[in-house]
């Protein structure tokens, strides 16, 4: 890709917790697998640290993004009123149990 960057994934954790902090992929790579790709590295990187719960947030209004995070084994937890500004919006908070074997599932 002559070192362009398709896209990064920023986790981190603490005991068997996870949070995936940011995810973001170029418009010129979305719709082919880059940001599912990525989840599901972290996704194994922070199971082979332990943890076997992973949390996010996400913007309500952000239909793809929810739907790839559900197909990846999410579901909704809670809402974060007003947590986004420009615009202000609601975030959506997902949570993801990682077993063993890496695969995750929702809680």
């Amino acid at each position: 890709m002559d070192g362009l960057v398709a896209g990064y994934v920023i986790a981190h954790c603490a005991a068997d917790e996870g949070e995936i902090l940011n995810l973001g992929v170029a418009v010129a790579h979305r719709r082919h697998g880059v940001g599912r790709a990525l989840v599901e590295h972290v996704l194994a990187a922070l199971g082979a640290r332990g943890v076997r719960v992973v949390y996010l947030e996400v913007r309500e209004s952000n239909a793809g993004a929810r739907r790839l995070y559900e197909a990846l084994g999410f579901g909704e937890v809670a809402r974060r009123a007003r947590y986004y500004r420009r615009p202000v919006e609601d975030a959506v908070v997902l949570c993801a149990a990682i077993d063993p074997a890496g695969v995750s599932a929702k809680l």
